[in-house]
């Protein structure tokens, strides 16, 4: 079982019809447990928030996720089984899925499809997103030639503050490093992380990360590309910002990251967010 991972949190997703309810504020503890197969529709859904309607089989990516054994966590809600009953509403929050922070080893699985789509992906936003001959060579040289390269998966509720990041990324860490005396394929040579982001609308140059550690991140990658994804949300973000708010357009950037910075990184997020 991954080891136990604490933090007293703000839990801000509450209000009727599940809208978020930005003043009302829920003190609760969390904790990372390894994945296991009754967490597949909490993984899912936290990829479905990330990948949108881009053509990525999120459901053969989950199932692979919580098959890669003893990499990774999912962010749950603490709970003590001796006060919880087992018809009572707070057992099923608690067994709710809150974040998913893991790195799924690419190479590993290259024939698979969802494998497959994902690179698709990568390569389709390389070609319709940048016209900088210089970030196409690099990611290009990255996808094409890198031995050892790993997905970053590191999603979360909206509103949860970042400090819940140290303790899941520092466990990634340690996890990666075990499976690497196992499994010289976990020694990456880059590591790919897909950020959400926000940016004013009116063409303001300020950026806000969705995950506020991801900004660490940002700075650490060799290289990256960003593209709208307006069109492939199911709602405008009409009524999402106050009135004396910007409105925030929806962008998604793909970072590449040397996987030897992963190390540093923690350490820099973990200084960051405390």
């Amino acid at each position: 079982m991954a080891s136990s991972i604490k933090k007293r949190a703000v839990n801000t997703q509450s209000g009727n019809d599940g809208e978020f309810n930005m003043d009302e504020e829920i003190q609760a503890d969390f904790e990372g447990r390894n994945l296991e197969v009754q967490d597949f529709d909490g993984i899912r859904q936290l990829l479905r928030q990330l990948f949108l309607k881009e053509h990525v089989d999120v459901t053969q990516l989950s199932d692979m996720l919580i098959a890669q054994e003893g990499v990774g966590s999912v962010l749950k809600q603490s709970w003590n089984e001796d006060e919880v009953d087992e018809d009572d509403d707070t057992l099923t929050e608690a067994l709710d899925v809150f974040g998913v922070t893991t790195v799924f080893n690419l190479t590993s699985h290259l024939e698979t499809p969802v494998v497959q789509q994902l690179f698709a992906l990568l390569v389709q936003r390389l070609s319709t997103e940048t016209s900088d001959e210089a970030v196409k060579n690099k990611i290009t040289n990255i996808l094409e030639s890198s031995q050892k390269l790993g997905l970053l998966i590191n999603e979360r509720f909206i509103n949860l503050p970042p400090k819940i990041a140290d303790p899941l990324l520092t466990s990634l860490q340690a996890e990666i490093s075990r499976m690497e005396k196992r499994d010289a394929s976990y020694k990456f040579d880059y590591l790919v992380l897909i950020c959400k982001m926000y940016k004013p609308k009116g063409g303001k140059s300020n950026v806000i990360f969705s995950n506020a550690e991801e900004e660490i991140f940002d700075k650490e990658a060799e290289v990256s590309i960003e593209y709208n994804v307006t069109s492939q949300c199911d709602t405008g973000l009409a009524g999402q910002w106050e009135e004396e708010d910007s409105e925030m357009i929806p962008y998604r950037r793909i970072l590449f990251i040397q996987g030897n910075k992963f190390p540093a990184i923690v350490q820099k997020v973990k200084a960051f967010v405390s």
